[in-house]
C-alpha cells in the first residue's frame, strides 16, 4: 500500500497534471484519452496492413473531433471567464492575462493531438503505396 502511494504522489506536482487541470479537466482528460485512443489505433495500423484504410477513416475522424472539441473547451471557458468579469467589473491586465492562458491551453492541447493524428495518417498513407 505504501509503495503505491509513492508512486501516486509524484504526479501531484508533476507539471503536465497540473496543466490538465489548469485547462479544464473535462476537456483535457477527453483529448488525452482520444490520443491514447489515436495511438493505440495508428499502433495497429502499423502492425496489420490489412486494416490500413479504416483505421485512416477512423482516426482522421477521431482527430477532426479532438480539435474541435479543444476549441469548444475555449469557447465555454471564455464565456465562464467573461461572465466572471461582468460580475467583478474591474480586473487587473495580470488576471485577465492569466484566465486567458488557461482558455489557450485546451485547443492548443487538441491541435496537438490533431498534429500527432495527421503525422500518423501520413506514415500510414506512406506504408500503404
Amino acid at each position: 500500500m505504501l509503495l503505491a502511494l509513492q508512486t501516486i504522489k509524484p504526479l501531484v506536482g508533476n507539471p503536465f497534471i497540473t496543466r490538465l487541470n489548469e485547462g479544464g479537466p473535462l476537456f483535457m482528460y477527453t483529448n488525452l484519452f482520444l490520443l491514447i485512443v489515436i495511438l493505440a489505433l495508428l499502433t495497429t495500423g502499423f502492425v496489420k496492413p490489412t486494416t490500413r484504410e479504416k483505421i485512416i477513416t477512423l482516426v482522421s475522424s477521431i482527430s477532426l473531433f479532438a480539435l474541435v472539441w479543444g476549441f469548444l473547451g475555449q469557447m465555454i471557458g471564455l464565456i465562464e471567464a467573461f461572465d466572471a468579469i461582468e460580475a467583478m467589473g474591474d480586473i487587473s491586465p495580470a488576471m485577465l492575462a492569466g484566465g486567458l492562458k488557461v482558455a489557450i491551453l485546451s485547443p492548443l492541447f487538441g491541435m496537438f493531438v490533431f498534429l500527432i493524428a495527421r503525422v500518423g495518417i501520413i506514415i500510414l498513407n506512406i506504408l500503404k503505396k
